[in-house]
Parts: structure tokens; sequence; C-alpha cells
């Protein structure tokens, strides 16, 4: 098996290509160890020094390491044994399901669903190439504020802010009149 590692415009974040499914059709974001119990892999990761987020995509695993902890090129070596070692095994990615998306209850009105639209078509896609996502958070219809969640590699990278503003905001903007502004929730 042959991992390929990709650098994320997010110093602290690098992105493993296994070279196959990892979480397909969704995306998994563990913050902590205790979070990462649901997944043997994950937790093992957290299990590493310096480890500090885990997250899972349709076919790439991004691990954030602390700002202050060993340079990727201490932890790249025990990373790719540790992701090896789990897809070699053919273990299942998560022991149990996790809860789901809290605002997928609720049934979205028009403005909505073009917005989640839009985030699924064109900025996800994009997004995840640099190993991360940006999640759906609310949208207040009264002052056009759309709030959304910047997870794996994306989460604390210092451009996130740029990419908010300069990318997401102005395509929000465009395509979705409704949106004045685009904030992220921490």
């Amino acid at each position: 098996m042959f991992i390929q590692t990709e650098p994320t415009p997010n110093p602290n974040a690098l992105k493993f290509l296994p070279g196959r499914e990892v979480a397909p059709g969704t995306s998994i974001e563990y913050r902590t160890i205790e979070e990462a119990a649901a997944s043997a892999l994950a937790e093992a990761l957290f299990e590493l020094e310096g480890v500090d987020g885990v997250m899972f995509g349709e076919d790439y695993i991004s691990v954030t390491r602390h700002e202050r902890g060993p340079s990727w090129s201490d932890m790249k070596a025990p990373i790719l044994s540790v992701i090896m070692d789990h897809f070699v095994s053919g273990a299942p990615l998560l022991r149990y399901e996790t809860a789901g998306d809290t605002h997928a209850a609720q049934e979205d009105d028009e403005i909505t669903l073009e917005i989640k639209n839009l985030l699924d078509s064109r900025i996800r896609p994009a997004v995840a190439q640099d190993g991360g996502d940006i999640l759906f958070d609310s949208f207040d219809h009264e002052t056009g504020i759309l709030r959304l969640r910047m997870r794996g590699a994306c989460s604390g990278c210092p451009s996130s802010a740029a990419t908010l503003k300069s990318g997401v905001e102005q395509m929000m903007r465009h395509y979705v009149p409704e949106v004045t502004a685009v904030e992220q929730v921490i």
C-alpha cells in the first residue's frame, strides 16, 4: 500500500491519501481523543505525539498537529504507519455511528437549500482538495449573514479568513443575493 501526502495551505495540517475510499459521501472530524473513540484509526492517530485533530474525507485523512509540537518530519512516518496498519487490517473506519448534523432535522426554506446546494456542488469539493471542509451552520434571513463551520485543515488555517471573504462570500453573494456576509463559527 502506497500512501501519498500533500501539503495544505495550513502549515499545521497535512493531507494523507491512502489511494482508497476513507469516508465515502461524508467528512468526519475529531478534535479530541475522547471524540476519536468512535474510530480506532482516529484514536490511534491521537495517541501519537503532537496530533491535534483528525478529519476523514471521502478519499483522504487530514491530520493537524499542535503548533508547538514535533515537526512534520518527525510525525509523518508514525502517522503513515498507523494509517497503513489500519487499512491493511481491514477494520472498519467507525466503531459506531456518531450523532449527525443537528441542522438536518429542520426543514430548510428555499434560500437555505440554495446555499447548501452551492456549498455541496462548488465550495466543499474545492476545499476538500486542501484537506478541509466547510459546513453550513445557520443563515439569518433578517441580516443576510451566513455562518459556516471550518473543519480539518481549514480549521485554524491562517488563510481561512481570506478564503471565506474573497472566495466563499463573493460566490455566495453572486449566486444567492440574500447573503450579505459570511462568518466563521468557531
